[in-house]
């Protein structure tokens, strides 16, 4: 979100002022719901492919306006720095900012996806495959098959909000090709619609009145758009359409280890041919010899099925992930890791000494732009936020802002 800094990337850093303006949330005017743009419609964020999808851009915008809020309320005096004295409130919010993700990703993100006992292992005892030198970089066998299990997790269509919801009243679900149709990266449609705004209710547990709706278990297969990718489409051979043949055929490319080998090299005992048999896959996985040597990213996959009946990963994808977040954040010097290890979140929460997702939205506000019901008012604001930081800078996003990203 931050990429190198204001003083280096001064495109995504709005004009600032003094005065209250746009990028404010104190201020009681309609707030912006798309990320920032440029005269092409270009998401001006630090990651282009935080623009490829709808569900995506919006959690960047979440986070956006979350700097935002912390600029606020570092300015009403309401919460403090974690260094006390530093003069900009744009750093003091950054700080607050990145230590209250990292806490997330590791406290709230991956003990929801993988065995929690995992990661305390790392976190207490050290880590014992993932190493490096000076730099952290990122292990093909994360990248390149374990952190693809969100593949598997993706669903066919979601209930987004009031309007595209497969429930009553809604317009039509939230398909993935919609998703990706409303967004800068992969899509044409931009600033969004105001009807395409997220329901944060409806994806997180930040309202005790409405259910959130949940991902796919993990498991080796996925939902149907996903083996006829619309961008694939002219392939000849229609495996290479498939999002599972591809991430079959990269491992293969990046000349990964077997499920199996890595596995033993951790001094784990692998799936057994058996266990890898189950199951609707098992009939194409023998066919494929996959039951003795396993493609990576399917051993994970299975692995979370035969172990933890998909709920989460098992031993090898549980400890793959939290090697590699906790290798990265530790490799962040000015992280919370390694500044202040015994750190807590101060930010509020529903849990003291505790910060999670939810924590967050429900600090950012709004979490249901669009609303429960039609109404005739007027449309949420889907102009973007700037960042507001404290020197002001010529370049003008989309209005002034008082400190803010």
């Amino acid at each position: 979100m931050y990429q190198r800094g204001p003083d280096r990337d001064r495109f995504v850093i709005g004009e600032t002022s003094d005065t209250p303006g746009r990028g404010d949330p104190s201020v009681p005017v309609r707030l912006p719901f798309d990320l920032p743009r440029g005269p092409d419609g270009t998401a001006l964020i630090g990651d282009p492919r935080n623009d490829e999808n709808l569900v995506v851009a919006q959690t960047h915008l979440a986070f956006l306006r979350f700097h935002n809020q912390v600029v606020t309320e570092l300015k009403a005096g309401n919460i403090e720095p974690i260094e006390p004295g530093q003069v900009s409130s744009f750093e003091a919010a950054r700080q607050l900012v990145i230590w209250h993700y990292h806490w997330i990703v590791l406290h709230d993100f991956l003990r929801r996806l993988i065995q929690p006992s995992v990661l305390d292992e790392v976190l207490q005892g050290g880590r014992k495959f993932f190493m490096y030198d000076r730099e952290p970089f990122m292990p093909v066998e994360f990248s390149g098959a374990t952190y693809r299990l969100g593949h598997s997790m993706v669903r066919a269509s979601y209930d987004y909000n009031r309007v595209f919801t497969p429930k009553p009243g809604g317009v039509t679900p939230a398909t993935l090709e919609l998703l990706f149709l409303f967004s800068g990266g992969s899509g044409s449609v931009v600033p969004i619609p105001s009807d395409w705004i997220i329901d944060w209710r409806r994806f997180h547990d930040v309202d005790a009145a409405v259910t959130p709706g949940k991902s796919r278990k993990l498991d080796p297969f996925v939902v149907p758009p996903l083996t006829d990718l619309p961008e694939f489409r002219h392939e000849p051979d229609e495996r290479l359409r498939s999002l599972t043949f591809r991430n079959l055929k990269r491992g293969v490319q990046l000349g990964l280890p077997s499920g199996q080998w890595v596995a033993r090299h951790m001094g784990m005992t692998p799936l057994s041919p058996v266990e890898l048999s189950t199951g609707r896959d098992g009939a194409a996985a023998r066919a494929n010899g996959f039951h003795v040597q396993t493609p990576l990213w399917y051993y994970i996959l299975k692995e979370a099925k035969v172990q933890e009946d998909g709920l989460r990963l098992g031993q090898v994808g549980s400890r793959i992930l939290a090697e590699v977040f906790a290798g990265l954040i530790q490799g962040d010097p000015s992280s919370f890791l390694n500044i202040y290890p015994h750190w807590k979140p101060t930010l509020p929460s529903a849990t003291r000494d505790d910060f999670t997702m939810a924590d967050l939205l429900n600090l950012t506000g709004d979490l249901n732009p669009v609303g429960a019901e039609l109404t005739n008012g007027p449309e949420p604001d889907c102009q973007a936020p700037v960042v507001n930081h404290q020197p002001a800078r010529r370049y003008r996003a989309a209005g002034g802002s008082s400190g803010q990203v």
